[in-house]
C-alpha cells in the first residue's frame, strides 16, 4: 500500500471519483441515514452503494451502479474521470435494485457499452427493468473481457446472495469486485477498511443475514476465490478491503464451515419443548430417551421456557434433526415455538429431519400446524406427529420412545422413512 493510498479522505465532501488503484476508481454513493435495508436488516450508520470504474488501454468498464435516488452522485463521480463515449463494458455482478437503479440512464448515456451479466440474471434483468431493448452478453466462470492492457475475468457465484450473483476479477491489479460477498451495511466516508471505524459487527451481522442461508453456495464460491491473488476486495456495500483482504476470505470460511461436524461423526437430534402442566414435557423426555438408545445419534433436550430462542439457531444449523413438542393453546401452537421457527429463515434447513409431538386438552391442532411449517421450511417430516389427550399413559409414553427411536434410525439410515399417504394427514 502506498503512502498516498493511506492518506485520509472524506468522500462525503466531494463528488469526485476516488482512486483505489492505478486503473480503478470508486464512483459509488453514500447513504448515511439508512436504518433499515430490505425490511429485515438494520444498520446503525447507513450503507454505501459501491460502484467502480476500470480504465484500460481500449476503453472503460463500469462495474455495478447505485440505487436510483443516488444516480446524480454516481454520474458526477463517473464524469470526473471518464467520458461516456469511452465506456465499452458495463458489468452487473448483482441485479438487486440498489445496484441497478442507475443502469437504464447509464445505458442511454453510454451508447457504445456492452452489458455483461450472469446467465441466471437474464430473466431477472427483464423482470426488474421491464425493458426488452437491452443487449447483453451472459457470462460464466473464466469468461473474460479485455480492455486492452487489462482483463476482467468472471466467477459464477450464485446465491451470494441472489441467484444471479457473480464476481469479477481484474487480473492485472488483483482486485476482486465481489458483489455483496464480503460486504456490509456500514457507511464511513473514509471508505477503506484501514481508515474507517470498527465495522466487525456489521460484517458479521451482514454475513449472518445475507450469506448464511446459502452456506453451500458460499463454500462453492470460496473454492473459486481462495486460489486468487488478492490485493483488494471491492464489495458493493461497506468498506473497500485493501488491508489484509485474505483475512476476510478466511473469516468467511470460518463462518461457513459446520463446527460440530469437525468434532464428531455422530448425527445430532435436538428436542425442543414447551409444557403447560408437564404433559408435553413427559412426552419430550420419552422422545429423548428413545432416540438416545440409537448408536450414532447425539441427542439434546431443551425447554424453550428457559430462555430466548436465538441462541438455538446455531445449534439447529449444525444438527441433522429437530423434534418439537408443544401443547395446543386456543387452537394454536405456543408463541415461543413459532418464534423459534421464524428465526430459522437465516439458515438452510433443506434435508434435515423434523418431527412434532404434543399434549392437548380440547382440539390439538398445534402438531399439524408445526408439521406444515416444517415442510414449508423444506424440512423432511418422515414420521407422523404424536398427539396425546391431556396426561400421557405409559403406553403413550412408550409410543413417544418409539417415535424417538424411529427418528434416530432414519437419521442414521438404519430405517427407511415411511412413505406417508396424504389420506393419513
Amino acid at each position: 500500500m502506498t503512502a498516498q493510498a493511506q492518506r485520509p479522505i472524506n468522500v462525503a465532501q466531494t463528488r469526485d471519483a476516488v482512486p483505489i488503484s492505478s486503473r480503478v476508481h470508486w464512483i459509488g454513493a453514500l447513504d448515511p441515514t439508512l436504518r433499515t435495508f430490505d425490511i429485515i436488516l438494520k444498520t446503525a450508520n447507513g450503507t454505501t452503494y459501491n460502484a467502480y470504474l476500470v480504465r484500460g488501454q481500449d476503453g472503460v468498464a463500469v462495474i455495478d451502479t447505485v440505487k436510483e435516488k443516488f444516480s446524480d452522485e454516481f454520474f458526477q463521480r463517473l464524469e470526473s474521470v471518464a467520458n461516456y463515449d469511452d465506456i465499452r463494458v458495463i458489468v452487473l455482478n448483482h441485479l438487486e435494485p440498489d445496484h441497478t437503479g442507475a443502469l437504464p440512464e447509464l445505458m442511454r448515456r453510454a451508447p457504445h457499452a456492452r452489458l455483461y451479466i450472469s446467465h441466471k440474471a437474464q430473466r431477472m434483468l427483464k423482470g426488474l427493468l421491464k425493458q426488452e431493448s437491452f443487449d447483453f452478453t451472459p457470462v460464466t466462470t473464466n469468461d473474460t473481457v479485455s480492455l486492452g492492457d487489462c482483463t476482467l475475468r468472471f466467477l459464477n457465484t450464485p446465491y451470494l446472495h441472489w441467484p444471479d450473483t457473480q464476481c469479477t476479477y481484474l487480473e492485472e491489479e488483483a482486485i476482486l469486485f465481489s458483489g455483496d460477498a464480503f460486504g456490509c451495511h456500514f457507511c464511513d466516508p473514509r471508505l477503506f477498511n484501514d481508515l474507517v471505524g470498527d465495522f466487525r459487527f456489521s460484517f458479521e451481522y451482514y454475513y449472518a443475514h445475507i450469506m448464511r442461508p446459502f452456506r453451500e453456495h458460499v463454500l462453492a464460491a470460496l473454492e473459486l476465490i481462495e486460489p486468487l491473488h488478492l490485493k483488494i476486495i471491492a464489495p458493493t456495500h461497506g468498506p473497500i478491503l485493501r488491508d489484509q483482504p485474505a483475512r476476510y476470505v478466511a473469516r468467511f470460511r470460518e463462518l461457513t464451515e459446520p463446527r460440530l461436524k469437525k468434532e464428531s461423526t455422530d448425527k445430532t437430534l435436538l428436542v425442543f419443548y414447551l409444557s403447560s402442566y408437564g404433559n408435553t414435557a413427559k412426552m419430550a423426555e420419552a422422545v429423548y430417551a428413545g432416540a438416545s438408545e440409537i448408536e450414532g445419534v447425539r441427542v439434546s433436550l431443551y425447554d424453550l421456557e428457559g430462555g430466548a430462542v436465538e441462541p438455538f439457531v446455531d445449534l439447529i444449523e449444525d444438527a441433522e434433526g429437530i423434534a418439537l413438542g408443544t401443547p395446543t393453546i386456543n387452537g394454536d401452537a405456543t408463541k415461543a415455538m413459532w418464534d423459534l421457527l421464524s428465526s430459522l429463515v437465516v439458515i438452510n434447513l433443506q434435508g434435515k429431519v423434523g418431527a412434532v409431538f404434543g399434549s392437548y386438552g380440547w382440539s390439538g391442532e398445534a402438531v399439524g400446524m408445526l408439521e406444515d411449517r416444517l415442510r414449508g421450511l423444506k424440512v423432511r417430516v418422515p414420521v407422523p406427529g404424536i398427539r396425546v389427550k391431556l396426561i400421557p399413559t405409559e403406553e403413550e409414553l412408550e409410543a413417544c420412545r418409539q417415535f424417538g427411536r424411529q427418528l434416530a434410525e432414519i437419521m442414521t439410515d438404519k430405517q427407511k422413512p415411511k412413505v406417508i399417504d396424504f389420506e393419513d394427514l
